[in-house]
């Protein structure tokens, strides 16, 4: 037996994964367990949880790995503050006495940190480092269910590369082709998420959510920002950009091209202007991308695409890929991010280094991405007892009965069930669910549960053997990493008066049988459910469709804006009782809100730092 710790971390979405001769055992976010949202801190819970599941001490792990290698990192700031120099010196000056003391000599200081785990851990020579853009292509083709493929890997940057492709065969991943830092699609998004007023680095899906609501009428001026070929390689110019050297992301020079400042998220609303510009940089993003995908088809002539890195996690731009047909499958790894760092440093060891056998999966190797904690029915009923709360407990068919009953009367429902998701997306199992034939559920989750943006789209779930009748696509979508449009025979023609509206004032519009989850363009990110991957959650859904003729659920993060998904019951209740769910399941308990005491309600509009 060999095993092999992977971890990522420092950046954000921290993370550890653990490997048992090349099998996925366990993965997880650092921030699930400290309740910081994009928790960028040395995974020290995250490591623990990882070798308690694996039952091993750290002293019996055979090889440890970062998902990059701090020396290059280290060469590429360095080079970027000379190149630019004088401007980005107070960047430079704050930047340098962290890096010295913490980030240069990572070896040293991994190892200090790894043997707080066990006093018996004795050697740094198993801890190994990997290339960024290698960890995030590992990550994406070999859980893949492809023999072969091509990976392409976007995000803001790793060490010097920002935009990889790489090509995957058996065993053996090589890079083929780097676009290098400055020139970055990941960091162009983000520039956008900064303009309009959202955080770098978790208000990017907002951006990518605001943008059906625009008209992409700044596209030629997002243009004016780049360089950009036909086979979807680009150079950004760098007067209009702060990212590489200073404190913000933008210059004065982008302000006076799109004639206004950054929008102010504390005293500025969100206008026509900033929804134009969402649309705008999403449209360019999806060219971008969408030529990429055919220049390497082109080249490489292989018929399957992988996709990671940050901008993988953009379902709009994933689903246009699709859609043109450009590759025969598509497969995208479901925590695209830095936290599957950890997991492709730990299979490019695995596999690259040490040359073991690759045994393909034709479903994937990543276990429906539930690869996090897991709390049995004793460990949920004393955490629900600590906490002062009131529940029945159910046999499962009533259990699930119930639940479909609550859900079809319009009802929230906190759904905690099995393993966590390992990635940014709830997929059943740390889920807020509701009716989506309901027209005021979007509105009302958005507000009252989750405190966020009214605007901001939900998910559905769908029986996977019902998609193609409800959605234009028939492939599977298990990580809601995929856009597609409701059929037409499921949509509700707008009058010409509401053809007319503009912006926010869409919302609130019927547009298809399950408004819920139908966006303002007719689109949805989509989750299909099988029985194989999630029985429990695959059940209630057919419980719902026996019940409604509709086997479709809302699907959100169990969690309110600025707060990482819940992992523990005891943080499921917290949310429960700071929101305004109606219900919480839980493995085998349901808590009614009712009969909860209200002394133990919560004030969560302000517990969490905005996101």
């Amino acid at each position: 037996m060999s095993s092999i710790l992977g971890i990522s971390a420092f950046y954000h979405d921290s993370a550890a994964c653990i490997l048992k001769d090349g099998k996925i055992l366990a993965a997880a976010q650092e921030e699930r367990f400290t309740r910081k949202k994009h928790d960028p801190s040395y995974p020290h819970n995250a490591i623990n949880f990882v070798l308690k599941y694996a039952n091993l001490k750290l002293s019996e792990v055979d090889h440890v790995v970062f998902f990059e290698k701090p020396f290059l990192k280290f060469e590429r700031l360095l080079e970027t503050y000379v190149a630019f120099a004088p401007r980005g010196f107070v960047s430079f000056s704050r930047a340098m006495p962290l890096w010295i003391k913490e980030k240069l000599f990572q070896k040293n200081f991994l190892f200090n940190k790894l043997k707080e785990h066990d006093e018996n851990y004795k050697s740094d020579k198993n801890i190994f480092f990997s290339d960024h853009h290698l960890s995030h292509a590992a990550s994406a083709f070999f859980p893949s269910p492809f023999d072969e493929a091509v990976v392409l890997t976007a995000d803001g940057v790793g060490e010097w590369a920002t935009t990889t492709v790489a090509v995957g065969n058996k065993n053996n991943l090589e890079i083929k082709k780097e676009i290098h830092f400055p020139h970055s699609l990941g960091l162009l998004y983000s520039a956008f998420t900064y303009y309009t007023g959202f955080k770098v680095n978790s208000g990017e899906y907002k951006l990518m959510g605001l943008a059906p609501y625009g008209n992409p009428i700044y596209e030629d001026k997002v243009k004016q920002l780049l360089d950009l070929k036909n086979d979807g390689t680009f150079r950004l110019d760098q007067k209009y950009f702060n990212y590489a050297t200073g404190l913000t992301m933008i210059t004065e020079k982008f302000n006076d091209l799109f004639g206004k400042k950054p929008r102010d998220p504390k005293n500025e609303k969100i206008s026509q202007f900033h929804m134009d510009i969402a649309s705008s940089i999403q449209k360019v993003t999806e060219e971008i991308m969408i030529n990429l995908a055919k220049s390497i088809r082109n080249e490489y002539g292989i018929k399957n695409l992988c996709l990671a890195g940050g901008v993988a996690l953009n379902c709009v731009a994933n689903g246009k890929i699709l859609k043109e047909q450009i590759f025969d499958n598509i497969w995208i790894q479901p925590a695209a991010g830095d936290a599957g760092g950890s997991i492709g440093a730990a299979l490019a060891l695995w596999y690259i280094d040490q040359g073991n056998k690759r045994l393909v999966n034709q479903n994937d190797d990543m276990k429906g991405s539930y690869l996090g904690t897991e709390f049995n029915q004793d460990e949920i009923e004393k955490e629900l007892n600590a906490v002062g709360a009131n529940f029945e407990t159910f046999e499962y068919k009533e259990l699930i009965s119930k639940t479909a009953e609550f859900l079809s009367n319009e009802k929230a429902i906190g759904w905690f069930q099995g393993r966590m998701e390992f990635g940014p997306r709830a997929l059943g199992s740390r889920s807020i669910l509701g009716d989506p034939r309901s027209d005021k559920m979007q509105k009302n989750l958005n507000l009252k549960v989750k405190y966020r943006e009214s605007f901001r789209p939900f998910a559905p779930s769908i029986l996977r053997e019902d998609l193609s009748e409800w959605f234009d696509m028939d492939v599977d979508s298990p990580y809601m990493l995929l856009v597609s449009n409701i059929n037409l025979n499921k949509k509700i023609e707008m009058t010409n008066y509401q053809k007319k509206l503009f912006g926010i004032d869409k919302l609130n519009i019927r547009r298809s049988e399950i408004p819920a989850v139908t966006h303002v363009d007719y689109s949805a990110r989509i989750q299909t459910v099988s029985k194989n991957t999630n029985k429990r959650y695959y059940d209630l859904i057919l419980e719902f469709k026996e019940k409604t003729g509709c086997p479709v659920v809302v699907n959100t993060s169990f969690n309110v804006r600025g707060e990482p998904i819940v992992n523990s019951p005891t943080d499921a209740f917290n949310c429960f009782m700071g929101t305004e769910l109606d219900y919480l399941v839980i493995g085998n308990c349901v808590l009614d809100k009712k009969e909860q005491n209200p002394n133990l309600k919560k004030d969560y509009t302000k517990k969490f730092e905005l996101d």
